[in-house]
């Protein structure tokens, strides 16, 4: 048992044409909707994450989505489980670390307006759960599906990967440096600008989707959504010079998760405008073949048809 098997049971079960994307569009409100859930020891430990760090991770996880989504980050509601030995510190300063978050991603959100908490929900429970929806506004942009990659379109990636996986090995070993690892997989860094500034301009169908697990689960979501096979050039990716001090760096890079950058798959003829370091062409839309992704590095080409082997699955 695994997540998409479960999510495949519940579309099955409910019918329903919105669930497949991390977000749901809602055109006829015009409105994207998202919810993410963070629970102790599964996805965080208290012991080397400060509640301030907690609150900052947990909304960042949750704007990934509606920015990826193309949509404008609008409203969040955010319900929290905790057990009965937590203060009111705790809290406070959890909201503190979501106050921090809203304030960075709305100052790179240079055609956003505003961004709220309006409501929530409190409850106990044996550890720390939290759960945030967030509430994203179309305003006209272009939204995005994984659905949408066709033959012929490039494929895109902004961001450095691995990066938090990283971090987090560090962390499980009593190890803080180097610091931007640590940072990475505590303040992920999110793009917001250049996702509603890519919605806004792009008229043609594309795909866009965060990478919160792992570059190459995104790569392959994408692909068997589409019924395509995406074509990847391992060394066009973005890299971060202090991810090869890892022995592993090569697989942290691809399936590392938790690290927020951006996949696109869109039309050749769309030319985005941004000029980042963490952007690049790495590959193309081809025709559908016996595996969803290919990724070309020097003599090697790796094929999958799977790649779960690969992945974090909370079930195992």
């Amino acid at each position: 048992m695994n997540e998409n098997s479960l999510i495949s049971v519940i579309k099955n079960v409910t019918q329903s044409s919105f669930i497949g994307d991390d977000c749901a569009f809602l055109p006829e409100l015009g409105i994207t909707v998202s919810q993410d859930s963070l629970v102790e020891d599964v996805h965080f430990n208290l012991d080397w994450m400060t509640p301030f760090d907690l609150g900052v991770k947990a909304l960042k996880v949750n704007l990934s989505d509606i920015l990826a989504s193309g949509a404008e980050p609008a409203y969040a509601l955010i319900s929290l489980s905790l057990p009965k030995n937590i203060s009111e510190d705790f809290v406070k300063e959890f909201y503190e670390g979501v106050k921090a978050a809203q304030v960075e991603v709305l100052e790179m959100c240079k055609s956003a307006n505003n961004f709220q908490v309006v409501g929530g929900d409190i409850t106990g429970s044996d550890k720390v759960f939290i759960s945030i929806c967030v509430i994203g506004k179309v305003n006209g942009r272009n939204i995005s599906s994984r659905s949408n990659a066709k033959v012929g379109y490039n494929v895109a990636v902004c961001g450095y990967h691995g990066m938090s996986a990283a971090g987090l090995e560090l962390l499980k070993n009593g190890k803080y440096l180097p610091e931007n690892l640590v940072k990475a997989h505590k303040s992920p860094n999110l793009y917001p600008d250049f996702a509603l500034n890519f919605s806004s301009k792009i008229t043609t169908p594309y795909a866009m989707m965060d990478t919160s697990d792992g570059l190459a689960d995104a790569l392959f979501k994408i692909a068997k959504a589409s019924d395509v096979t995406i074509n990847i050039d391992f060394n066009k990716i973005p890299v971060s010079p202090n991810l090869k001090i890892f022995d592993n760096w090569e697989r942290l890079l691809l399936f590392g998760g938790e690290d927020y950058g951006l996949v696109f798959a869109y039309d050749k003829s769309f030319e985005p405008d941004f000029s980042l370091p963490e952007f690049n062409v790495v590959g193309e839309v081809l025709s559908k073949s016996e595996y969803p992704l290919v990724i070309k590095n020097n003599d090697k080409i790796l094929k999958y048809s799977t790649i779960d082997e690969f992945t974090f699955n909370h079930f195992s």
